[in-house]
């Protein structure tokens, strides 16, 4: 074990942990941060997607020693009241079917955007590529992603 200080959604966090715990476990098990979700463990299907620098990136697979000195975002930390364009867009899309994928979905748009706010189709396409909706909402998603890219 050994302890951690995190950047976590602007705030100072200490966690007691393996050094190799991935960052999934250390939000949802120490931190009780839920909104991120483990889906497949592999970094394969995007739900478990937080920023790390500004950066999109699969918790399920970050070991908590690589964020110790990294900005940590998760969608608790996206925005306090629900209202970043990304979030505002998915509501006036009606993306969510089941919501599983929706956190990993917004935190890969939300750094798209941040990089690049006024993407292509093929860009929007390939940073999303990987955040997996098994419920098939990938033209709402992308329109989403356009809406919001006009909000900003």
């Amino acid at each position: 074990m050994a302890q951690f200080n995190l950047n976590i959604n602007g705030k100072s966090r200490q966690v007691d942990v393996d050094p190799n715990t991935p960052m999934l476990w250390v939000l949802r098990d120490h931190l009780d941060l839920v909104g991120t979700k483990f889906g497949c463990g592999i970094a394969q299907c995007g739900a478990c997607t937080i920023h790390l620098d500004g950066n999109a990136v699969r918790s399920c697979q970050l070991p908590v020693s690589a964020a110790q000195d990294a900005k940590i975002t998760t969608i608790e930390g996206l925005s306090e009241n629900g209202d970043h364009p990304v979030q505002q867009a998915w509501k006036e899309h009606d993306v969510p079917q089941c919501g599983y994928c929706q956190a990993g979905q917004i935190m890969s748009a939300a750094a798209l955007l941040e990089s690049n706010p006024k993407p292509s189709d093929e860009q929007i396409e390939n940073a999303m590529n990987g955040n997996i909706c098994r419920c098939g909402t990938y033209v709402r998603i992308k329109a989403a992603v356009k809406t919001a890219s006009q909000k900003l």
